[in-house]
């Protein structure tokens, strides 16, 4: 029987800082080895937004390095998504909760929403600095282009730590 492949399954935080940095087509590449996947539940958070959800759109039309897939958990899993909720948003306990139950990566800078989470489920997650990182150390960014990611992030409002990604320690073994 065949190994499925691990899916690193993107929450909105991520896929925005990408998208706010113009290196959204970058991402898929830093781990070509893994499926991307966005979820339902992620993809309507992001469609709020027409411009992201224009880009997003054209990605999944003329790309297929990313994938968007429907959440439809059941049972327990069910019970867990709803239980998540009362804490965390929608597309985060949605991906938490898929990644739990398939063994799969999470994509999300919520560190305060889902480290614990990740933790006690034995859940591998990948924070945008994380991925800045790999990009970094796979030689698919210089490190002058990751200060323009973090900056670009910030400029557009979102809030990323500007750091010398030189520097940065990822805990991640992936």
């Amino acid at each position: 029987m065949e190994r499925k492949k691990t899916k690193i399954v993107l929450d909105a935080d991520v896929i925005i800082h990408f998208i706010e940095a113009n290196s959204f087509s970058l991402l898929p590449e830093i781990f070509p080895e893994y499926e991307y996947v966005v979820l339902d539940i992620v993809y309507n958070e992001i469609s709020k937004n027409n411009k992201t959800k224009t880009f997003i759109d054209n990605y999944f039309l003329y790309f297929h390095k990313l994938k968007k897939e429907t959440f439809a958990p059941k049972g327990e899993s069910m019970k867990e998504y709803f239980l998540l909720q009362r804490t965390f948003g929608k597309g985060e306990s949605a991906c938490m909760v898929y990644c739990r139950d398939n063994q799969d990566v999470l994509g999300s800078s919520n560190l305060k929403d889902i480290k614990d989470y990740c933790l006690k489920n034995n859940i591998t997650y990948l924070t945008t600095l994380d991925f800045l990182y790999f990009a970094y150390c796979r030689k698919k960014m210089t490190q002058q282009e990751c200060s323009e990611f973090m900056q670009a992030v910030n400029n557009a409002g979102s809030k990323l730590p500007i750091i010398d990604i030189t520097q940065y320690t990822c805990t991640v073994q992936i």
